[in-house]
This record gives structure tokens, C-alpha cells and sequence, in this order.
């Protein structure tokens, strides 16, 4: 093609019809061959948005109990975003109130009234300008904000036809899937020491213990020890107090903790308490690892500028997103700080989301600090219509274009304890 075609061709684009502005051309600049046709790209829009309350029962035996609480039963929201080809996006949102401040009628709430009529028209491939839009409509809110960006970046695999991890990063970059350690709640020593060993008999290599639940640590102490000797001296063990010590309480911890191979202390105080954090790191034997001080990038610079952790943990739900969990990744890389990734025991949407941003992700290390991603293991119901794939304790990314799941809410499958 010589430069007097391509301009023939590039006026014939510029004189076509208004009704054609979802049409796109894109066409090499005469001065860079080769030559080649302008290009289009129809992206069809965003026809409707839905939010809906979905829940579930935790298997009674895999119940958890931590500082906070005890986790029985789940509240979620499931979103769905339509395009105008008929194509359904999904997210999840997982909310608890006494650890992200978000319900479930307030998250559908804030969806409906609020983040909907701002994605209604858009193109999902507008994901930046969307979501700088929904930041300004609404603070926080981060879980509810994230479902909402886990259904467009679904709409964009669809269209695409690629899983999210490749329009991510572009490789997955794990060979035997992602690392998970198993997590037994804050129970009766014997209790956790018989989970643990169950779970390492069924070929887990890797469990977390919450801690921080009694008022005296030394009650944890004896759960670990017991569950350190249930499970023998060559499986990775961590700890998860949730923010429940002080600096005292964790300080004296930490140093028995250590004494039973613990390699990994889990927010050992308040999650807005810096200071007192970095003191526990300055005196502990064990790595430290910020969870709740690290919701935005804001938090993880604070946690870095404090010196407050070895270890931060990321998740999509609090950070707003997918796309944020990957931009603290890249802080907390600059800082020479490690990644992992956590979990509120989402179901199998959100999971597949945290999964694909695992594998594409170089500075969420699962190999050196097993990941959380087990909320649908603990469930007595699936939400998907084929099961994620879990392996003893790794998990893969699905590789179906999108999220690659898909919900059945009619008649949910059973699911036995794995």
C-alpha cells in the first residue's frame, strides 16, 4: 500500500456516519511501515448491573474461631454485570462487618443505588475510569468495589477470550499451582492438634493457627504445641492473632512461638497501631506479616515506612481490586517486603479472582508463605457449576476465558469436608 491509499482510507474512516462511533479505527502513521488496514474494535456497553445476597454454612468440624469471633456462616454478595451481547460478568463481595465494616444489605445497598448507575453505559474495558468514578462516589467500601471490578475484568476475558490472568500479567508464572496452608481455629488444644494432623494425613504441608482468642497467651502456646506435635517438625506453621495482643502479650509470645518452629506471626497487634506493630517485629525471633494494617496503598506505605512487617498479605476484597492488589504488590517489592495471599474465606468467584492474580503476580511468593485461598473447602455448599481445582494443598487458576466460573444459586452442590 502506498501513502496515497492509506490516506483514501483514513478519510473514508473519518467521513463515516455519527451512528458509528462505537467503531474505532486505528491505523499505522505513514511513516512507519509496514503498511497495514486500520483496525476497529466494537466494545458493546454495559447494560445492567445486579446485586444479590447470597450465604452459606461453614462444616461445623472446620469452624473459625479467632480473635474476632467465630465464623460460622458467611454473608456474601454476588454481582453481575451484563453487556450488550449477553454476556454476564460475576463478582463477589465478602463481607464482615467486624472486620471490613461492610453488611451485606449495606454492600447491595451502595451496588444498586450508588456504583450501578455509574457502570450502566460504560465500556468494561474503561476499568480505570470506572473505577476512579466509583472512588469518588463512595469511600471505603472496598469489598463491594472490588466485586464490582472482578465482573468487569470477567466481561473482558469473555469478550477476549482469555482467562483474567492473562490480561494481568500474561503467564502464569506458578508450575504446580499455588501453595495453600490449611487454617484451624483458635480451639481446645486437642481439638486443633486432631484437625491439623487430619489435614496433614489428606497431604496438607503447610497450617495456620489463630491465636490471641484467651486472655493469657500462654493458652496458644499450648494449642501450638500441640498441634506442632500432631503434625511433626516438617510442616510450615504459622500463627494469626487477628490484632488481639498487645505489644506485651505478643512479645512474649513470639519468643515461644519460635521455640515450636513457628515461621510466620500474623498481625500480632491493632491494625492501625504501627508504632506498637514495629516494636513486636524489632524483638521478634519470627518474621512478622501485616493483614489488616494493609487495606490501601496508602496503609502499605505506612506499614513500610514504619518498618512494621517482613511480610505483607493481599487480597482483591480489601483492596478495592484486583488491580490495587497487584499495585501493593509492586510497593512492597520496592521495599525489599515479600507477598502472600489471604483470604476472608471467600467462595469460589472471588477465589478464582485471588487465583488469577497469584499466578501472574511475581511478588505474591506462595512457595515461601503458603497462601489462604480456601474459603470454598470450608463451605457445605458450591456455588459453581464445576468445582475449582484443588490438588491436596494447591490450587490452580482456572484457564477458561474470564474468571472461568460460572454460579448455579438454584440448587446448590453439597460438598463434603476435603
Amino acid at each position: 500500500m502506498n501513502p496515497r491509499m492509506f490516506e483514501e482510507i483514513l478519510q473514508q474512516g473519518l467521513q463515516d456516519d455519527q451512528a458509528t462511533l462505537n467503531t474505532k479505527y486505528v491505523a499505522c502513521p505513514p511513516a512507519c511501515p509496514p503498511w497495514r488496514l486500520p483496525r476497529k474494535r466494537t466494545f458493546m456497553s454495559i447494560t445492567a448491573v445486579h446485586a444479590e445476597p447470597i450465604s452459606g454454612d461453614v462444616h461445623p468440624e472446620l469452624a473459625i474461631i479467632s480473635s474476632l469471633g467465630e465464623h460460622l456462616r458467611g454473608q456474601y454478595v454476588l454481582v453481575r454485570i451484563t453487556d450488550e451481547a449477553g454476556r454476564v460478568g460475576l463478582g463477589e463481595a465478602s463481607v464482615t462487618s467486624v472486620w471490613s465494616g461492610e453488611t451485606q444489605p449495606g454492600a447491595i445497598a451502595l451496588i444498586r443505588d450508588v456504583l450501578a448507575p455509574l457502570v450502566v453505559g460504560a465500556d468494561p474495558f474503561d476499568i480505570e475510569w470506572i473505577s476512579r468514578r466509583l472512588d469518588r462516589a463512595a469511600f471505603g467500601n472496598s469489598f463491594a468495589k472490588a466485586a464490582v471490578e472482578m465482573a468487569l475484568l470477567d466481561l473482558q476475558g469473555q469478550t477476549l477470550g482469555l482467562p483474567i490472568y492473562k490480561l494481568l500479567g500474561g503467564k502464569d508464572l506458578t508450575s504446580e499451582g499455588i501453595r495453600l496452608k490449611f487454617v484451624v481455629g483458635a480451639v481446645e488444644p486437642e481439638v486443633a492438634a486432631q484437625r491439623a494432623g487430619r489435614m496433614v494425613e489428606r497431604g496438607w504441608r503447610a497450617i495456620k493457627v489463630k491465636v490471641a482468642r484467651h486472655a493469657h497467651p500462654r493458652f496458644d502456646v499450648d494449642r501450638l504445641r500441640a498441634v506442632r506435635e500432631a503434625i511433626g517438625p516438617d510442616v510450615w506453621l504459622s500463627v494469626d492473632a487477628n490484632g488481639g495482643y498487645t505489644v506485651e502479650q505478643a512479645i512474649w509470645a513470639a519468643a515461644r512461638f519460635a521455640d515450636l518452629d513457628v515461621a510466620l506471626f500474623e498481625q500480632p497487634t491493632h491494625r492501625n497501631d504501627h508504632v506498637s506493630m514495629a516494636e513486636v517485629r524489632r524483638r521478634s525471633p519470627i518474621l512478622i506479616m501485616a493483614d489488616e494494617s494493609v487495606f490501601t496503598p496508602l496503609d502499605a506505605l505506612e506499614v513500610i515506612r514504619h518498618q512494621a512487617a517482613d511480610v505483607l498479605s493481599l487480597y482483591p476484597g480489601k483492596h478495592g481490586g484486583i488491580r490495587s492488589t497487584q499495585q501493593i504488590a509492586k510497593l512492597a517489592e520496592a521495599a525489599g517486603i515479600p507477598c502472600t495471599i489471604g483470604s476472608n474465606l471467600e467462595r469460589e468467584v472471588a477465589t478464582a479472582a485471588m487465583a488469577h492474580v497469584t499466578v501472574c503476580t511475581a511478588n505474591i511468593q506462595c512457595e515461601r508463605f503458603p497462601g489462604d485461598l480456601i474459603g470454598p473447602i470450608y463451605y457445605q455448599q458450591s456455588l459453581s457449576r464445576e468445582p475449582l481445582r484443588y490438588q491436596a494443598d494447591r490450587l490452580w487458576a482456572p484457564g477458561a476465558p474470564g474468571l472461568g466460573v460460572s454460579v448455579a444459586l438454584a440448587r446448590p452442590a453439597t460438598r463434603n469436608p476435603s
